[in-house]
């Protein structure tokens, strides 16, 4: 029964006018949910949450209308606007309600273009502690069940925090190349321990081609 889960996942269900199907007020217990691009353009009908903790919203036509959360779901500590259509601090003032909100993330939203942006929701949001994954001393937030959804999305950010503009920037974009696959730690390490049996098979054939070696072993 709906009043019994605590946890839904809908991404990538499409949502019509604004709402899912089915989801509503009777889903009482709902501690997470998730519902990333479902084409979702307005929070209007978000059934009432009252025990919601964790709200995935990523990748969806969201502009405005966030002071509904506030309303719906008072307990929320985590929430990801990622990749939606939000441009500008007014919209996002609508968060200072949640008052147990700790940590947002607003990746690929227009919003990370403006200047001191990081500065200016901090500011604005006093309550929360990480902003797109790192607190105001750019610590990183711990650790958590969906760490490696983070970790990609982190490569898109550093694109958005690109340094100064002129001479670095093509520095940062080389960074970039590597650090949007995502992979790429990994594609290196396997690239190193190809290199490393490379090396082990040549001094193996070394050995092989020693006349002196072979002789000794023979004598043995």
């Amino acid at each position: 029964a709906p009043s019994q889960v605590t946890e839904l996942v809908l991404d990538n269900c499409r949502s019509s006018n604004g709402e899912i199907e089915g989801l509503n007020d009777s889903f009482k217990e709902l501690q997470f949910l998730s519902m990333a691009n479902v084409e979702l353009t307005s929070l209007a009908k978000l059934p009432t949450l009252s025990k919601l903790r964790k709200l995935e919203l990523s990748d969806n036509v969201i502009s405005g209308g966030l002071e509904v959360l506030a309303e719906r779901c008072p307990n929320l500590t985590y929430l990801n606007l990622s990749g939606n259509k939000i441009k500008d601090l007014g919209t996002v003032e609508a968060l200072q309600n949640l008052k147990n909100l700790k940590s947002l993330d607003l990746f690929n939203c227009e919003i990370t273009n403006l200047e001191d942006y990081r500065d200016s929701i901090f500011e604005l949001l006093q309550q929360i502690t990480y902003l797109d994954g790192f607190d105001q001393e750019d610590n990183e937030a711990p650790d958590s069940e969906d760490d490696d959804d983070e970790g990609d999305e982190d490569d898109d950010d550093d694109e958005n925090e690109a340094g100064p503009p002129g001479e670095y920037e093509e520095e940062d974009d080389e960074d970039d190349g590597a650090s949007d696959l995502g992979e790429g730690e990994e594609e290196e390490e396997v690239g190193l321990s190809y290199l490393m049996k490379e090396e082990i098979q040549d001094e193996e054939d070394d050995d092989d081609y020693v006349e002196g070696g072979d002789e000794e072993e023979e004598g043995k």
